[in-house]
């Protein structure tokens, strides 16, 4: 399966997210910044994640705060394109296998200017 897309493409995308992200939400919920621009995460988290053993790519979910925020919740996947998790007794630990949500979420800290973010 391919999983690029050109420059052009993701300039598309990206300028019509921001012009429809606020219009697609519920009028309560609009002006929150409850749909981040983007989320940027340090690259030792995904080598983390793809060294996890048997780990053959990389699936993000989207999670919702307390705060009734959107959030990228990151897992490794293996061959059998199953999620490679904690097992429940590990669950409220910070044993391994790791899950990544702690992005630098933008809007507060937002990339610098590019054309994605134009």
């Amino acid at each position: 399966m391919e999983h690029f897309i050109s420059l052009t493409t993701a300039i598309e995308m990206t300028t019509r997210f921001r012009n429809y992200r606020e219009s697609i939400l519920k009028p309560d919920y609009q002006d929150q910044d409850v749909l981040p621009f983007s989320e940027t995460f340090d690259r030792a988290a995904f080598d983390a994640l793809l060294g996890e053993e048997g780990a053959k790519g990389l699936r993000i979910y989207f999670g919702m705060d307390e705060n009734l925020k959107i959030h990228t919740i990151i897992v490794g996947v293996n061959e059998d394109d199953e999620d490679i998790l904690p097992s429940l007794a590990l669950a409220t630990t910070e044993e391994e296998p790791y899950i990544l949500e702690n992005g630098t979420r933008c809007p507060k800290l937002c990339p610098s200017a590019s054309p994605l973010t134009n």
